[in-house]
């Protein structure tokens, strides 16, 4: 099952997605997926990301394949960060190029939105919390984060959090193909296969550390072949049996002062 969010006649909504429309659900899929009898075309709505999180987690440095390019040791307990609700974007909003940044990297990753309340979860009940699986880009100000030796300013700017396009349900975390394109062209591909610790460990390790709430997300990771964008870039997030995250890179408008 496909859910997406989305904008029309003034309201933001849920609904399934069923090939060319939409069945609108009555109230939020984290209060119970229940459908009414009213459908909407595609084109008569503004899709915007799948879900509105009080926060995102993000995990550093959990694919295998990433670490041997880095020539980094394989880390024994994920590495967390957090990037702030302001940074979630949608599919086809525009990531802002800030002016404080000279290099402006992509990071693909498989994101997870939990569907309920997360405290102190066993890894074998990690599943229960998990509404569904969606699209991220991890993007990151690189050169701000080496000269700050931490993260949180380099991640956390507006429109550095896209996800989408949809919310899928029905599909498993594991053995999903996921790549990333720029203008076209494979800059990463890989799998979740080679993700160091499971969606199931890192919901449960990070339940042990912050509660979890219904409809914030995790970012698990991103495989090799990071690299930079620039204004006018296209960059698409592919995974499969979900869909593809597209956002165009666009220079930060000047303020006029009056």
């Amino acid at each position: 099952m496909k859910l997406v969010r989305f904008f029309h006649r003034g309201n933001n909504r849920y609904g399934i997605l069923e090939h060319n429309s939409i069945r609108l659900l009555k109230g939020s899929p984290f209060e119970g997926i229940v459908t009414s009898q009213t459908t909407l075309s595609v084109a008569s709505v503004r899709f915007l990301a799948p879900v509105d999180p009080t926060k995102v987690v993000a995990v550093g440095l959990n694919y295998r394949d990433h670490a041997k390019e880095l020539g980094m040791p394989v880390p024994k307990q994920p590495i967390l960060f957090l990037k702030p609700p302001s940074a979630v974007i949608g599919s086809n909003d525009d990531i802002v190029y800030p002016t404080q940044s000279k290099q402006l990297d992509y990071e693909a990753e498989l994101a997870v939105v939990i569907g309920k309340k997360a405290k102190d979860v066993p890894v074998k009940y990690a599943k229960q919390y998990i509404l569904g699986l969606t699209c991220a880009n991890d993007i990151t100000a690189r050169d701000i984060q080496k000269l700050d030796k931490q993260w949180t300013r380099a991640k956390s700017f507006d429109t550095f959090c896209p996800l989408g396009p949809c919310l899928e349900t029905e599909i498993s975390n594991n053995s999903l193909d996921i790549n990333l394109k720029v203008n076209g062209k494979i800059k990463q591909s890989s799998n979740t296969n080679n993700m160091i610790f499971s969606v199931d460990q890192l919901v449960s390790c990070i339940s042990q550390v912050m509660t979890l709430e219904a409809g914030d997300v995790i970012l698990t990771g991103t495989p090799p072949g990071v690299g930079s964008l620039k204004v006018g870039d296209e960059v698409t997030v592919t995974i499969t049996g979900i869909g593809s995250l597209v956002n165009k890179v666009v220079a930060k408008a000047e303020k006029l002062i009056f």
